[in-house]
């Protein structure tokens, strides 16, 4: 029998403490020496041998490494010298990424169990014992892994992942809750962020079904609408009447299930109708009292209401109580666009995207309430207008509020929906209602209002954020941007009747414009001597103005047809801003030809107006009207005038373009004037072309006093100047056309001319008839006589 031994020596004495070796030995029978056998077993020896250096080839300690590179490679850690001098982990350690790493930054070897089984002989089994040291500067929220690196503790990353080796690495939380989230809590439920974990919650209005707070992920989650929320009564009432109905809200909120949710909401309406229709003892509180118990009646009702929705299946649910109070329930169902409820004193109707805005959970629901019997514990309730509508314009009227206490029209309504965020909604709800036949007086004005609520449990009717659309004898319009308690009521005014001077001025004066204007625009016509450019201008600016003017005297006042008073209140919009946009043309026109006064042909400028003219002049003022009423339509028209509405800054789509023109023009016309006395220290005095162009530039300044300050007195309306400010707005105004056809033609020398022409040639036509009416009864006296003598 024959015995080979081998021995390979696996000392690495660069880095480890002590010697390690690991014998084969290899033994073998009679049989065993057969070629076969010596080439398999030889060829199983070299590949092992291999990864352990190809060079070794005699029975001895082999070393590798460079005693430079020894160095770098860290405790635990064999240096291999393989292509490229990299570094391996020691027997018994293991490398936790890759197998090889280049020096001791990269060391990240740790302790292990290696078993070696080697087939070519019996098992050898080498155990290692792991390593005990551990890197000291492990930041906190971390363990260390070995001497080199640290682990983040659960919940807690670095940026460099959850293992590290740079000293500069922290541990930082996870936030599971995101954004974006690694977890999933399910349906009615949020994710709260803690640190080095999380935990999920049911949303408010519900609950675990377990009865517990938290639960870790979507399997646990058993969250259930609280579908009848606690509902407490008014602190410091004492009523019995108030008591028993609590007492019964409580029983229904005890015994309240699911299933049978339709039941509860018919039995909270019945109650809140009776409670209504018998007060009793609530008609002896005081007023500040029975408005505490209607603010608390309100949103309990709407609170309970909306929670209990929730547990509706589909479609749509309607009660009616015996004294009139009425419930409309609409779920929303796929397809569904717009909803619309109606009940027999008011209609409501709203967008689905409203309700969809807010992203809450659960379905879709939108309610609305009409209680006739909360008004008893609404009255004499005070009313609180935006400053904006404190003072409103009644024509030439000032109207001012009365402290007089205002008076219900129609039924107390409540609107509510799923979405809790109502206060500013993405498009207002329009609210149709329907009331006993009333006229208000000259000082009586209708209002829609909802109930605010209070800091102290009460509260007051309010305009913030309704508008009146349109109101008639037995129903108003009202449209509102959020949700609450709404009614429509009158209130009394103090009314500052009108100066009739004013007004004889404004209707003489505007009737004087028009005549004058209409001449204008006719000699503008018809006179050739006259015509050019600024003769087109000044024809296109009469015109805008004579239109502008007729249509404010004889249609201002038409507000009985809402959209016909929409119509004329667009026009006039575009009418007047035509009128400007000329007056900007004239100024630009009369700019142009002071610049080149000493050009002898002005070919160039009368080309470049041409093609400016109409579509500035018509376009601009169109594009404006139509973005205007695009936008906002609804305030074309107010209730009393035909004008533009004063809400949400909505006039400034005028007074803006009118500002800003009027500054241009001022602009043009100060450039204008330094033309002029420039070239006036250069050029002959008797020159016609300077002598003209003073002419018009005395003309234009004229015009531009006319249009530009009868505005700006509009606007200076204010303060102890008011007054005047008034009379003069009128005055300048009114006779705007009186001084178009004063300075544009009674001063111009060729149209007195052709005035004079005109005249002679109307003289002479009515001589020439004259002539000829004579010589006619001339000849017939002469026919006459001689058929006489022929008798």
């Amino acid at each position: 029998m024959l015995h080979l031994k081998f021995e390979v020596n696996l000392e690495a004495e660069c880095l480890l403490p002590q010697r390690k070796s690991v014998f084969f030995l290899l033994r073998s029978s009679t049989d065993w020496m057969r070629p076969t056998h010596i080439m398999e077993e030889l060829l199983l020896l070299l590949l092992l041998l291999l990864p352990l250096g190809a060079s070794a080839q005699k029975t001895r300690d082999i070393n590798m490494c460079e005693p430079s590179l020894r160095k770098s490679c860290a405790a635990y850690a064999d240096c291999q010298g393989m292509d490229g001098k990299y570094c391996m982990c020691g027997p018994g350690q293991e490398l936790i990424s890759e197998t090889t790493f280049r020096n001791e930054s990269e060391n990240m070897c740790q302790g292990m169990l290696v078993l070696l089984l080697l087939t070519l002989g019996p098992v050898q089994k080498l155990r290692v014992s792991a390593p005990t040291d551990c890197a000291p500067w492990c930041p906190l929220k971390s363990t260390c892994v070995n001497a080199t690196a640290c682990r983040c503790s659960p919940g807690f990353s670095s940026s460099s992942g959850e293992i590290f080796t740079s000293r500069l690495d922290s541990c930082d939380d996870i936030n599971e809750c995101g954004p974006p989230p690694t977890v999933s809590c399910g349906k009615f439920a949020d994710c709260q962020n803690t640190e080095g974990s999380y935990y999920c919650m049911c949303i408010p209005g519900y609950v675990l079904a377990s009865g517990a707070t938290m639960f870790m992920d979507e399997s646990e989650n058993t969250c259930q609408g609280i579908f009848f929320p606690t509902w407490t009564p008014p602190r410091g009432i004492k009523s019995q009447t108030l008591s028993r109905f609590f007492q019964r809200v409580q029983d229904l909120h005890r015994e309240f299930k699911p299933d049978f949710v339709e039941n509860t909401i018919q039995d909270l309406i019945q109650g809140v109708d009776e409670l209504l229709e018998t007060p009793e003892d609530l008609k002896a509180l005081p007023r500040s009292e029975q408005h505490r118990v209607a603010t608390n009646l309100l949103t309990g009702l709407e609170n309970s209401l909306r929670n209990m929705s929730q547990a509706l299946s589909n479609g749509t649910l309607t009660f009616n109580a015996s004294a009139g109070t009425d419930l409309s329930l609409k779920l929303w169902e796929q397809g569904d666009r717009n909803v619309i409820l109606s009940q027999n004193q008011v209609k409501m109707m709203l967008n689905w995207d409203v309700v969809h805005d807010s992203g809450d959970s659960g379905p879709s629901v939108v309610g609305l309430i009409s209680t006739p019997g909360m008004g008893k514990l609404l009255a004499e309730a005070p009313l609180v207008v935006e400053p904006e509508k404190q003072a409103v314009l009644h024509g030439a009227h000032k109207i001012s509020l009365q402290e007089a206490s205002p008076v219900l029209l129609s039924d107390v309504i409540s609107a509510f929906m799923s979405n809790k965020v109502t206060q500013n909604l993405s498009s207002p709800v329009t609210f149709i209602f329907s009331h006993h036949s009333v006229t208000p007086g000259p000082t009586q004005k209708v209002f829609c209002v909802f109930w605010e609520h209070s800091q102290n449990g009460s509260g007051h009717w309010s305009t913030r954020g309704c508008t009146m659309v349109n109101s008639r004898d037995t129903s108003t319009t009202c449209q509102c941007t959020h949700l609450s308690s709404f009614a429509v009521l009158m209130a009394h005014y103090d009314v500052k009747e009108d100066d009739p001077v004013l007004a004889v001025i404004t209707y003489m004066g505007l009737s004087l414009s028009l005549l004058c204007l209409l001449l204008a625009a006719l000699t503008f016509l018809l006179c050739k001597a006259i015509q050019n450019t600024s003769t087109s201008l000044h024809l296109q600016l009469s015109i805008c103005l004579f239109l502008a003017h007729l249509l404010f005297l004889i249609a201002i006042d038409q507000t009985k047809i809402k959209v016909l008073c929409s119509i004329i209140a667009g026009a006039l919009h575009y009418l007047y801003l035509a009128s400007f946009t000329w007056m900007l043309l004239e100024a630009l026109h009369l700019f142009l030809t002071a610049r080149n006064l000493t050009v002898v042909n002005y070919s160039s400028v009368s080309m470049l107006m041409k093609k400016l003219m109409f579509p500035v002049g018509y376009g601009v003022p169109a594009v404006i009207v139509a973005i205007s009423a695009a936008s906002r339509p609804h305030l074309y028209g107010t209730p009393t005038r035909c004008w533009l509405h004063t809400d949400k800054g909505f006039i400034w789509t005028f007074l803006g373009p009118i500002c800003t023109i009027f500054s241009i023009n001022l602009a043009f016309f100060l450039m204008t004037f330094w033309i002029v006395k420039k070239n006036l220290s250069s050029l002959n005095r008797d020159v016609s072309t300077l002598r003209n162009t003073r002419m018009l530039t005395f003309k234009a300044t004229a015009q531009l006093f006319i249009l530009g300050c009868t505005w700006c007195l509009g606007i200076l309306q204010v303060g102890p100047a008011a007054h005047i400010m008034a009379y003069l707005f009128t005055i300048i105004n009114s006779l705007q056309g009186v001084f178009i056809f004063l300075v544009y033609c009674l001063l111009s020398h060729q149209v007195r001319e052709q005035y004079k022409k005109w005249f002679k040639g109307i003289r002479k036509t009515k001589a020439e008839s004259e002539q000829y009416t004579l010589s006619s009864g001339t000849m017939s006296n002469a026919s006459k006589h001689s058929v006489e003598n022929y008798n």
